[in-house]
Order: structure tokens, then sequence, then C-alpha cells
């Protein structure tokens, strides 16, 4: 299962960077139409990062899987592997509603079977495993989902650059050293 995994993140990374045009000109004028393009890019590239980091890690920990195991970490990554895609609509249709909560709803499906994930892990490990140790209350989880719910909102609600400030809290929050797992292998 880590091994499929690690070559999707790898395929979906590989087709993200395709996404990316060469601009036209040489000016520094000539990057500004591919600014929403690139750093769709540079989040999503920073977020499958944080992905893969973590399902190593919690993977590491893991003694066994069953098919409801398997089955989460597909749909993981059926969402995941839904990056160049966003990333190419937000690229042609810049940080607008649509596209923008497009990438919110991406984000939030990806974190929703995260957590599954995280569950059906516990449950074939057991209550006293390492895995329910180190996974505890689950609070950034569960302030994820909440955070790409707000983010999606704001994309009708309020403006599509709050969304992204909101995507972007979300991957800083991750960005901080996680060290559950670390501390229990």
């Amino acid at each position: 299962m880590a091994a499929f995994t690690d070559a999707v993140f790898a395929i979906v990374i590989t087709l993200m960077v395709l996404e990316l045009r060469v601009p036209e000109g040489t000016g520094l004028a000539a990057l500004k139409p591919e600014l929403p393009l690139f750093g769709t890019y540079v989040l999503s590239f920073v977020y499958l990062g944080l992905y893969w980091n973590n399902h190593h890690h919690m993977l590491q920990s893991a003694k066994r899987v069953d098919g409801a195991v398997l089955w989460s970490n597909l749909g993981l990554l059926f969402w995941l592997s839904l990056f160049p895609f966003v990333i190419r609509w937000v690229g042609e249709g810049g940080v607008t509603t649509l596209p923008v909560a497009a990438f919110g709803v991406v984000l939030f499906m990806a974190a929703l079977f995260y957590l599954i994930l995280e569950k059906a892990l516990m449950a074939v490990e057991g209550e006293q495993s390492s895995i329910a140790a180190a996974l505890g209350s689950e609070r950034k989880e569960w302030l994820s989902l909440a955070l790409y719910a707000a983010g999606l909102a704001s994309a009708f609600l309020l403006s599509p650059y709050v969304s992204v400030a909101l995507y972007v809290a979300v991957a800083i929050m991750w960005l901080l050293p996680d060290r559950r797992f670390e501390r229990r292998l």
C-alpha cells in the first residue's frame, strides 16, 4: 500500500508541474498572467508534501491493513489526484468563485478521507495501538475541515481571496511539525 501510494503521489506531482505554462515574453510582466496558476501549483505542492509526509509516518506505524484501510486510502488518493484539474481551472479562470470553491472541495474531501483513513487504521490496529496513541484528539484534522468549509463558503459569500487565505492558513498550520508519529516510532 505504501509503495502504491508513493507512486500515485509522484504521478500527481508530475502532472501538476505539467500544468504550468511558459510565459509569453521575457520580461517580468509576462509572469503576471501566470501568477494564479503558479500560486495554486505552489500551494498544491505544499499540500501534497504535507499529505505524503504525514501518510508516510502513519503507515510506518501500521502493522496491518484491511479492506476499509485500502478503500479509504484509495478515496484519499482520488481526491489528491484532482489537484492537477483544479490547478488548471484556477490557472484558466483566475482567482474567481467557482475555481477557488472547487479547490476548496478537493481540499475538504482529501482531508475528510485522510481522517477516514486514520479511523480505519485505528479500527484495524486497535485502541491500544501506536497509531491510536499517536493520533490522540485529532484537533488539527477537525480544525482543517472547519477551515476548508469556511473557505468554501467564503468563495461564494465573501471573496475567493478570503478562501485562499484560509487554505494557506491550514497549510501553515500543518507545516508546523506534527511529531505525533515520530515520537511513537
